[in-house]
Order: C-alpha cells, then structure tokens, then sequence
C-alpha cells in the first residue's frame, strides 16, 4: 500500500495509526496533514486529526511510475491514475518533473500552515518540509482531469474519482464504446478516447428564369466545413467538455459548371461572364444575373395633347413694395371660341426583343385614345376645337379622355386666403362661405350657398346668396351697370358736342355774312377758343369717358370703343386735332345714334336674391329681394327694378325703380329709414314705424307714427298720396 489516510486524537497519534496501517516505519513516509485535530469544549465540537501518509519512492521508480501512468491512446488505469492523450505531460509548465530530485511545484498550492510549521502543525523546516513539499507536488493531481493540447487526462485518488460533462460535437468512448450518458465518471482500469465531430456542406446553386424569360438568375448559396476541437482546461475534479468552432466557406461552384448549365437550358443571348465570375467566388448567398435578354421597346398608346393650362393654378402676385396679394394667387383657364384645346395623337407601334433563349419577345400591343366630346367643344381631324367661350374641362380615366367647355365652376369650400379670390367669365357656384375681405367676380350668375361677410361680389348676371350677407357689396348687372355709368356720361357729352356745333355753325355764318367767305385752317383756332369760353369740361368729360372704356373693354361692345376712337381723334390728337365742322356734325350724329344700340348691349333681366342683409351695399340692374324675415339693417339698397323685402327693413336707404314692397319698415326708437322710387312708381308697406321716410321722385314724406298697409303714389298736385 502506497498511500494511507489515518485518523487520531492528535497528529502523532493519526500517524502511528497510519504507519500500522502502511506496516511501515516512518523515515519510510512523507506526511501530508489533511485536518489538526480539536478537543473541543468539554468535548462537544472536537475533530480528530487527519493526515496522509506517503510511501517514498526513489528517482528511477518515479520515472518508472510516471512513464506508466500517463501512457497514450486510453491505456489501462493501474491505480494510480489513467491519462488519455499523445504525451505524458503535466497540464502546466510551472509543474514539471525532475527525474533527478523529485517534483518540483512553483504554485501556491503548497498548505502554507505545514510548510511554516505553526503551532497546530508539525515543524517541516529544513530537510523535512522539503521532502513534504516534493510529495505535495506529486500528487496535486490526484482525483482530477484535464484537458491539454485537445487531449483528455485524469488521475484518480484514493477516495475520488473525476468526472465529464459532454458538450455538443464530442463523442466519449468507453473501451471503445460510444457512452450515451452525458455526465461520466472516469474509472480506473478504464480506456477512454474522444472522438469529435464535424459538419460539411457542399454549395448549393441553381438557374432560373423571370417570366418573360429576359433573365437568366444564378442562386448560389456557397458551401461551408466546420472545424471543431476541444479547448485546452485546467485540472478539476468535474470538467464540461466544449469544443471551439471555425466555420470555412468553400465555394465548389465553377464557371464550366455554370455555363454548361446554361446551355443546357438552352440560353444563348447576354451571358454575362462578369456576373458568372462573382458567383463563383460568393462567400454569402445571392442572386447574380448571368445572361440578359434584348427588352422590347414597348410602344405608346393614343394620347391627349394639351395645349394649354386647363386646372386652376395659384400664381402669387408681388407689388412693386414686395407684399404678396393673398387674396390674388388662383387663376382659372379660359378659352375663346374656336381656340384649339388639345391635340388627339395616334398610337405608336413598338418593337420586338429577344429572351435569352433567343425567342421573339413581342411589345406590349398598343390602343388608341377614346375621346368623349361634351358641351362646348368639336373635333377637326386631329384638333379638340372650343365652340363656345368659358372654363375647359378635362377628365382622363385610362384610355379615356372627355373634353367639355362649362360656362359655369363650383367651388367647393369657403373663399378665403387658401382658395383665393375667384373671378370667372362666366357661372360660378360657391358651396361654402366667402369670408373677409375676398372678392368674387363672374361674367354670369353668382351662387353662394352660405355666408357672405366683408366680402364683394360682382356678377354681369344675378346673385343669389342663400345665407345672410354682413358687411359686404353686391352688385348684379355689372355690364348694364357700367353700360349706365358710361350711358349717363356719354349723354353730358353729346349735349356739349351738339351746343358747340350750333356754335360753329353760328361763327361760321357770322364770318361768310361779315367777310364773303371763310378759310377752314381758320376753324381750329375758333373752335379751341369757342372751347376755352364756354366748353371748358368738354375735354375733360372726352378723356374719363376714354379711360372708363379702356378699364371696362372686355365687358362693353365694339360702339361704345368706335365713340372713344371718334373723340380721341377730333379733340385728342396732337398736334394737330381734326376738328372741322364736318367732323363735329358725324361725330354728333354718332352720338344721336347711340340709342340704337344702348339700350340693347345687354340683357337687363338680373337679379339679387338674398336670405337677409345687414350694414351691406346692394346694386342690381334688375330685380332685389330680401326672402327672411330677418329683412335688412342699416344698408343701402339699389334696385333697377322692383325692390321687394319680406321681413323688417330698419335703417339706410333702400330705392326700387319699379317700385318696392315691404314687409316692415322703421323701428320703435324711430331709426330714419328711407324708401325711394321714381315720379310713377308706388311703395307698398304693410307696417310702417315712426322715422320712414318715403320718397317718390324728388317728393319725400316721414310717417310720424305706426301705419298699416300703405300704398303711396304721388299724385297730379306733386303730393305723396296714401292709401
């Protein structure tokens, strides 16, 4: 027996009980104390002493001995251990063995108590603790295993045997049988190999086409071998074996592969050698595109040509200071009659290409554009022609486009700063509100479905606000009410151009009675003295009339800028003005001649239709009617034919040239309301309060107290009659 543990009162005792055991005497042994014993307190806690006794051995047997315990390739355990591996090796360099003085240990693993002698232990000073210390090193190794350049070692101890955990990857065999446990223990007598597995993958790649077979696709996913060992462990009564992984690409594919396989498919348009090249060398999965096709060149259906803008467009307006007009930034399209819109082009063949199997890819097939005329608009050969003046309209849907010209617009929404102001020759409907400050203007009727307030419509035909309208001017009948303006300024005119010819005639006959004849380069000078006397606003009166028809030109007729012209060149032209008598008499018969066409520019049957109005401004050439019994407050009210109010009108001055008819007038605190109507006209008014004021012509008369059911004319005497 080698080795023994022994058990004692004390050390001396626990020795000699060991020597017994080991029939040894003790320079025979080293000693290795495993535990100092303790009496204790009155006996309770006392521990024996615990120590181990070692055998010594010479130099040639250890040599012997370690040759032995650490044989290769799983050899049989004889007691002292068993060791699998190529070498027999002690795990670290700062143990190694000394064949010529024994094991020599650089640690700190020696017991520091024993090795300093203190006094629960022996003294091992001198040759003593040397010859403890070189039997420690030996046998640190004992009940432990290891694991050392990949290989597997153990060494049992008389009271432990070491154990592995197996990993993932590794195969432990037992006398040459896989062991399917996973926890194992090592025993002696025992041979045990490892055996560690690896993976392997070949590439893996394939071609296929895209549908119109223009792309031949290469799908490479490269091969891989993983190499695996088990990591290098310190020694240890119970090790987990893991091994360390490296993962190798291999890429098998190879460019004779690759193109071989292409002609097998078949493909000999656009091999790509570029693309093939970088699969074959791909270290990650991916697609490469080996051979190309020819596309076709597709061709194009029919389409619309537009020749001009057709959606409302916002084109903001800088002033000469630099400050944006917010309210002047929409513009609407507009087009005159037989103004060419659009253009209908043909469609346009394309052209074949090729797969990459050198088939014929024919080009998408190609139609022509459906066009739909609608209002407005016809068709010549290839040309979309206006028929009628006002607002193109597009919709396009595919292959279809329909065209139409709308005389009217809706707008949908509120006019405010986002929309802008909104002026249209022709219709316009709004579904919303016209808020402050904005400005709506048509060249026909006017429909706003809501509110207007602080606002200004203009319209050549009616209005019609379904809301109340606050703070806001209305005009309707704007050509017959510039026509009017104009009208009344060009009658001034005619009266002072038909006073001066009378007195040219005069001068003229004055100077053949006095002198026998009479120079026309004499008339000029006469005449601008005649002027300068007696006609000194004919010029002035000329050149307002001049500049209202270049401000209203597109809404007035061609006579009344063929008058302008006539006047400009008689009074207006210098040096040198062309007056003589003969031009003054056709200019005057000009001017008598008016009426012929005057009064029949334009249509006079307009109209303003309100829900209620307060603190507004209402023109009409036409009829104005108040529908709610709201009424009007404090506006003024212009009607150039009947004025007609269904609720109170309190406040302002309200006129119907037809005549008016009114709900209520006036208030209880006597507010001053007028009513007026021409000589000839009557004003109806069911209930009349203190402060109305009725006029008829220049007759005015003020109802001093509540009055029902008026009807006032005027009669023959020049007295407001009522009835």
């Amino acid at each position: 027996m080698r080795t023994v543990v022994a058990k004692g009162k004390n050390i001396e005792e626990a020795i000699r009980n060991g020597l017994k055991k080991m029939n040894a005497d003790r320079q025979e042994v080293d000693v290795e104390v495993i535990q100092r014993g303790s009496p204790g307190l009155l006996g309770i806690g006392a521990k024996p002493a615990i120590v181990k006794l070692f055998k010594k051995e010479t130099t040639e047997t250890m040599a012997t001995d370690a040759g032995m315990e650490m044989q290769t390739n799983g050899a049989k355990g004889n007691g002292n251990g068993t060791a699998v591996g190529t070498e027999p090796l002690l795990y670290e360099e700062s143990q190694c063995v000394d064949l010529s003085g024994g094991v020599q240990r650089m640690d700190e693993t020696v017991d520091r108590a024993t090795a300093s002698g203190d006094e629960n232990g022996p003294d091992l000073s001198g040759e003593s603790a040397h010859d403890e210390r070189v039997a420690s090193n030996t046998r640190n190794l004992d009940g432990t295993v290891w694991i050392q350049n990949g290989q597997l070692y153990f060494k049992s101890s008389q009271d432990h045997e070491p154990s592995v955990s197996i990993g993932e990857h590794i195969i432990l065999l037992k006398n040459g049988v896989p062991v399917s446990e996973k926890n194992v223990t090592l025993s002696e007598g025992n041979e045990y190999a490892l055996q560690i597995t690896s993976d392997e993958q070949k590439t893996v790649w394939k071609i296929t086409f895209d549908q119109k077979k223009l792309k031949a696709l290469l799908y490479v996913e490269p091969g891989y071998v993983i190499h695996r060992k088990i990591r290098d462990i310190a020694p240890a009564r119970h090790l987990k074996l893991v091994v360390e992984e490296k993962k190798e690409v291999i890429n098998h594919l190879t460019i004779p592969q690759v193109v071989d396989k292409l002609k097998d498919l078949w493909v000999r348009q656009g091999l790509n050698y570029d693309e093939i090249t970088k699969a074959t060398h791909a270290t990650e999965p991916g697609t490469y595109e080996v051979a190309t096709g020819i596309e076709p060149e597709n061709g194009k259906d029919g389409w619309l040509e537009l020749l001009m803008e057709v959606d409302a467009k916002d084109d903001w307006h800088v002033d000469e200071s630099g400050r944006v007009n917010f309210k002047e930034h929409r513009t609407i399209p507009m087009v005159e009659s037989g103004q060419v819109i659009a253009i209908v082009h043909p469609p346009i063949s394309g052209k074949p290409g090729l797969t990459v199997t050198n088939e014929p890819l024919p080009p998408n097939p190609t139609r022509p554009l459906l066009v739909k005329l609608g209002p407005g608009v016809t068709q010549e050969e290839d040309k979309i022609v206006a028929t009628v003046s006002g607002h193109p309209k597009v919709k396009r849907s595919g292959l279809k486009a329909q065209i139409s010209i709308t005389q009217k617009i809706i707008h949908k929404g509120d006019v405010d700063l986002a929309s802008g102001n909104i002026r249209f020759k022709g219709d316009v409907e709004i579904q919303g509100a016209i808020k402050d400050g904005m400005v709506v203007e048509a060249a026909g009727d006017i429909l706003v479905q809501s509110t207007v307030s602080f606002a200004k419509l203009i319209a050549t035909g009616s209005i019609t606000a379904q809301g109340n309208v606050i703070s806001s001017e209305l005009t309707a009948g704007k050509n017959m009410m510039v026509s009017t303006e104009i009208g009344r300024l060009l009658k001034t005119i005619e009266e002072q151009v038909e006073k001066l010819v009378a007195a040219v005639k005069q001068l003229v006959h004055a100077s053949i009675l006095k002198r026998g004849d009479f120079s026309n380069h004499m008339l000029p000078a006469s005449v601008h003295a005649i002027m300068e006397r007696k006609f000194q606003g004919l010029i002035p009166q000329i050149k307002q009339y001049n500049a209202l028809i270049k401000k209203h030109h597109e809404d007035l007729d061609e006579q009344w800028k063929d008058v302008a012209a006539s006047l400009e060149k008689v009074f207006l032209v210098k040096p040198t003005p062309a007056i003589s008598l003969q031009n003054l008499e056709a200019l005057l018969s000009k001017l008598k001649n008016r009426g012929e066409w005057d009064g029949n520019s334009y249509e006079a049957d307009v109209h303003i239709t309100v829900n209620s109005v307060q603190n507004s401004k209402l023109y009409s050439s036409g009829d104005i009617m108040v529908v709610s019994t709201k009424g009007c407050v404090n506006s003024q009210i212009h009607a150039g034919d009947r004025l007609k109010i269904n609720g109170t009108a309190r406040g302002g001055e309200l006129y119907g040239a037809s005549g008016a008819d009114i709900d209520t007038v006036g208030s209880e605190i006597g507010i001053t309301t007028v009513i007026a109507v021409p000589s000839g006209q009557t004003i109806n008014i069911k209930k009349a309060m203190e402060g109305t004021v009725l006029k008829i012509g220049s007759v005015q008369k003020e109802i001093k107290e509540t009055t029902y059911n008026i009807h006032a004319r005027l009669k023959a005497n020049g007295d407001i009659a009522i009835s």
